[in-house]
């Protein structure tokens, strides 16, 4: 599953070389030039972690990072060219988590991308997902109804296991194909069918795994 990085930087030529590379690295990259393109990339892509460069015109990466409050939780790295120590604590006070110093070196700007993605989905993964009368761990993979098991298959924990990270955010059929080996939307589809008839009590009328029209899907706890 390639893990998706809203780069945020007024620099035109860093945002394309950090695209660039990025994408060798594995990486699905979206970009913007400022604070209100970046929130209408999270509003409508949903990234999985921010690149976020503190000196931009008209409102700074920290007081950007700031205004998200805790509405948003998606781990931050913050890139700035100040190197003092007061920066790097004011950033991470005002929620980055994780700082770099311009000029960097590229596998490591890398390295903590991979670093800071694996922590947050490992503390994501830690709790359990709970909706009606059905309790879901992400972390060992078991789905259960009242405390009795209940059976999935591979692509149909896959797709709860995304679904229960994104609960309550519509997920794409763009996003949950490219995570299952670009299997067709039609296919993913039919997955979340069979899925239905697992967690719902009314696959027809789904009450937790619903259709965001437009948008995708939208696991509801």
């Amino acid at each position: 599953m390639k893990a998706n990085i809203l780069v945020v930087d007024d620099d035109e030529r860093l945002r394309t070389l950090l695209k660039k590379y990025l994408e060798g690295e594995g990486f699905a990259v979206l970009t913007a030039a400022g604070a209100d393109e970046a929130r209408k990339i999270i509003a409508e892509k949903k990234p999985d972690i921010m690149i976020v460069d503190v000196m931009m015109p008209e409102e700074s990466g920290i007081d950007m990072v700031k205004n998200f409050g805790k509405e948003i939780e998606i781990p931050v790295l913050m890139l700035t060219a100040l190197g003092e120590a007061e920066d790097r604590i004011k950033g991470l006070e005002n929620g980055a988590d994780d700082y770099l110093t311009k000029p960097f070196e590229p596998r490591e700007l890398s390295l903590r991308l991979k670093k800071l993605l694996g922590r947050h989905l490992k503390t994501k993964k830690s709790a359990n997902v709970k909706f009606g009368n059905y309790n879901f761990n992400p972390e060992n993979g078991e789905l259960s109804k009242n405390g009795k098991l209940i059976r999935l298959t591979s692509t149909e924990l896959e797709l709860l296991t995304i679904f229960s990270l994104n609960a309550n955010k519509s997920v794409s059929r763009e996003k949950l194909s490219s995570s299952l080996n670009n299997i067709s939307e039609r296919s993913i589809d039919v997955q979340v069918t069979r899925l239905r008839r697992k967690i719902e009590d009314d696959p027809k009328a789904p009450l937790h795994l619903q259709t965001a029209r437009g948008k995708g899907y939208i696991l509801r706890i």
